[in-house]
């Protein structure tokens, strides 16, 4: 009974009896099955244990890669443990994306290097997701607090509606076009949704709002005749 009991404390005493890694194979990269930071590198039957970098996790899609990556690229599962953060300004973590500190600044973020915040951009009309790591459109996103979005005006007051533009497939529009209140050759653009700029149809068509395209003036109700010849100025189109 001595015997057994002295084991057993030798046991508690020694971390390698307590919780000793065995390779699933003799060769291969393999996860820790609780921390989802640390993997194994085994050869020959044997392993070596290796960590992450800081905010980064084992990614266990292929046992022939030591791969590291964001977290919202792996799914960790039960892997719930990580290592002790390193943080710093504007990063919780060394490596990884992270919201920007600015909690208007909707659409930045911070791309965390060993502890050194570079901040980026989203394009614009995007906000930065953090659950996915990736800039999103607002109504996409599963942040919440950036609903608004800034719309730049051009000097004649137009500025990109709010509403999403539909193409004649039925498809968003991710740069939607509308028509000059004034004059039929002329459109706007808008960049992202967000970005106005001014557009132009070639010499001999106008814009259509049926096909978002330019056309034969005979075939856009209202500006069939742009182009007369007896016209000294452009015509607009007809209400």
């Amino acid at each position: 009974m001595f015997a057994s009991e002295f084991f057993v404390v030798l046991c508690l005493l020694s971390v390698g009896c307590l919780a000793q890694f065995k390779c699933p194979a003799r060769t291969g990269f393999f996860p820790d099955p609780e921390q989802c930071d640390l993997y194994y590198v085994c050869s020959r039957g044997s392993y070596e244990e290796k960590l992450c970098p800081d905010g980064l996790v084992f990614d266990d899609t292929n046992p022939n890669k030591g791969k590291c990556d964001i977290p919202s690229n792996v799914d960790c599962g039960d892997r719930d443990v990580l290592q002790e953060a390193k943080p710093s300004k504007g990063c919780p973590r060394a490596n990884g994306y992270y919201r920007h500190t600015d909690p208007e600044a909707c659409d930045k973020f911070f791309n965390c290097v060993d502890g050194t915040p570079i901040e980026v951009s989203c394009p614009p009309g995007l906000i930065y997701d953090d659950v996915e790591s990736t800039c999103s459109w607002p109504k996409e996103s599963n942040r919440k607090d950036c609903g608004i979005i800034k719309r730049d005006s051009l000097e004649d007051g137009f500025s990109c509606p709010e509403e999403e533009a539909l193409g004649p497939d039925g498809r968003l529009m991710p740069h939607p076009t509308y028509a000059h209140p004034d004059d039929c050759q002329k459109f706007y653009i808008c960049r992202n949704g967000v970005r106005p700029q001014r557009g132009a149809c070639p010499y001999g068509k106008v814009y259509s709002e049926d096909t978002f395209k330019c056309e034969d003036p005979k075939n856009v109700p209202g500006c069939e005749d742009y182009y007369a010849k007896d016209e000294k100025k452009p015509q607009g189109r007809s209400q």
